[in-house]
C-alpha cells in the first residue's frame, strides 16, 4: 500500500472479527449484539471497523450521536442503529427516514421528539434510557422509592405521538470493578432496571429489546446479557480494566513510528525544551516523528518508553509537538527509517497500551481515542494490507 510511513496505525480487522466471535460465544442464542463503534470506532476507523463487523454477523451498531449513525448508512450499513445520547428535536424527520433509533431520556425530551415527529408526519424508534445510578442520561430509577413514577412517566413518553417504543436500557458505571469490588452495586442497578421495566410493561408498554451489558458487564456478568449486549472497548482486544478476565481477545490496533535521526549526546548535554533530561554520560538519542499532535501525550515526557529493534527504549526530554527523543544506547542496528514500536509488539516483545495509558494518568480508552487525524489508519486483513485513510483520505482525495 502507498501511505506515508511516518507514524501509522497498525488495525487488524482479523482481530476485530476474532474479538467480535469470542463474544458471541458466551451469549446465548436469544442474545444479539450491538458493536459500539463511536468515536470513530474507539478511535481504530470506522469506515473498515463498521464493514468488518457488519460481514462479522453483528445484529445492532452503538453510536454516540446522529452524525455518526449518517456516517454508517453512507458506508452501506444497513443494521438497526442506535444513538446512546442526545439528538436535537428537529432531526425527527431525518431520524425516521434513516432508520436510526434514539435514546429517549426525560419528559422533557419525548415531548419536544414527538412533536417534531408528528409534525413531519413520521415515526421515529426509541430506545428508553432508565438511570439506576449512573446520574448521566436517563428516567431516574436509582432509588426503590421512585420506581413506580419513574414507571409512569416512561410509559408516558412511550404512548407519545411519532414515537414508537423499541427498547430500554441502562448503563453500569462500575461492572468492571472500578468501585463496586463485590459486584454488589451493579446486581442492585440491574434488580431495579428489571423491576423498573416490569413497571412498565403493566402500563401496557412492549419492548422488543432489553440490554444493560456494556463490555465489562458482558464477560462478568452473564446473567444480565437479556436480548442484547453492548461491547465497546472488548471488540478492540482491550479490557475495561484489570480486575476483569480476558477470555482469549486481540488488541486490533498497534501504533508505529520511524527513526529519523540517529545522534550522539555528550555527557553533560541536554535534550528537548526545558533541558529536563541531562546525559549522564555519552548517550545515543533516535528522534522519531510523532508527538502531542499526534495523540502521544506531553505527560509521558521521559517517563514511557518504545520498542525499537525488539529492545525497550526510554523516551527522554519533552515530548514536543510533532516529535520526540528515544534513548537507544546500546540497542544495536539503530538507524533512520527503521520502525519504532509505541504500543505493539516487536519480535519477542510487547508494550501494551495499557502501560503508557497509566504513566500518562490515563485510561486504554481515552489513549486510542486521542489518537490523532493525521496518524494514518492501516487495516490488515489475513497480514496484508487492504486499506488505509490518512489525511488525504478523509479531505475527500481519495486513495493515493
Amino acid at each position: 500500500m502507498d501511505y506515508l510511513r511516518r507514524t501509522w496505525a497498525e488495525i487488524s480487522l482479523d482481530a476485530l472479527r476474532h474479538n467480535h466471535a469470542v463474544i458471541r460465544a458466551r451469549l446465548p442464542q436469544t442474545c444479539g449484539i450491538m458493536s459500539v463503534v463511536k468515536a470513530d470506532a474507539y478511535g481504530h476507523g470506522v469506515r473498515y471497523v463498521a464493514r468488518a463487523l457488519d460481514d462479522a454477523g453483528t445484529d445492532w451498531f452503538g453510536v454516540s450521536n446522529l452524525e455518526e449513525a449518517l456516517q454508517l448508512r453512507a458506508l452501506g450499513i444497513k443494521k438497526p442503529v442506535l444513538i446512546l445520547g442526545y439528538t436535537p428535536p428537529a432531526c425527527a424527520e431525518t431520524l425516521a427516514h434513516e432508520r436510526i433509533s434514539q435514546t429517549v431520556f426525560s419528559t422533557e425530551y419525548a415531548a419536544a421528539l414527538s412533536d417534531c415527529a408528528a409534525r413531519a408526519g413520521v415515526m421515529v424508534d426509541i430506545h428508553i434510557k432508565l438511570d439506576t445510578g449512573m446520574h448521566r442520561l436517563g428516567f431516574c430509577c436509582d432509588c426503590d422509592g421512585v420506581l413506580d413514577s419513574t414507571a409512569d412517566a416512561a410509559a408516558a413518553a412511550c404512548r407519545l405521538p411519532g414515537l414508537r417504543a423499541q427498547g430500554v436500557f441502562t448503563h453500569f458505571p462500575s461492572a468492571d470493578y472500578d468501585g463496586d469490588c463485590d459486584g454488589a452495586v451493579t446486581k442492585a442497578q440491574f434488580a431495579r432496571f428489571l423491576r423498573t421495566v416490569g413497571l412498565i410493561e403493566a402500563r401496557g408498554v412492549r419492548f422488543e429489546v432489553r440490554h444493560c451489558c456494556n463490555s465489562a458487564a458482558v464477560l462478568e456478568y452473564p446473567e444480565m446479557h437479556l436480548d442484547l449486549v453492548r461491547p465497546g472497548i472488548i471488540l478492540y482486544g482491550l479490557m475495561p480494566s484489570e480486575q476483569v478476565q480476558n477470555p482469549g481477545l486481540i488488541p486490533a490496533m498497534q501504533l508505529r513510528t520511524v527513526v529519523s535521526m540517529v545522534k550522539h549526546v555528550r555527557a553533560g548535554e541536554t535534550v528537548s525544551y526545558g533541558r529536563t533530561f541531562t546525559a549522564s554520560g555519552d548517550r545515543t538519542v533516535a528522534t522519531v516523528p510523532i508527538g502531542y499532535a499526534d495523540g502521544y501525550p506531553r505527560a509521558l515526557s521521559g517517563r514511557a518508553h518504545m520498542l525499537v529493534n525488539g529492545c525497550r527504549a526510554p523516551v527522554v526530554g519533552r515530548v514536543c509537538m510533532d516529535q520526540l527523543m528515544l534513548d537507544v544506547t546500546g540497542i544495536p542496528d539503530v538507524r533512520a527509517g527503521m520502525t519504532a514500536t509505541v504500543f505493539g509488539r516487536d519480535g519477542d516483545e510487547f508494550l501494551p497500551v495499557e502501560e503508557i495509558s497509566a504513566l500518562a494518568g490515563t485510561i486504554n480508552y481515552e489513549t486510542v481515542c486521542l489518537i490523532g487525524k493525521r496518524v494514518t489508519r492501516v487495516f490488515l486483513d489475513g497480514g496484508r494490507e487492504v486499506g488505509h485513510i490518512g489525511l488525504l483520505e478523509q479531505g475527500g482525495a481519495g486513495n493515493r
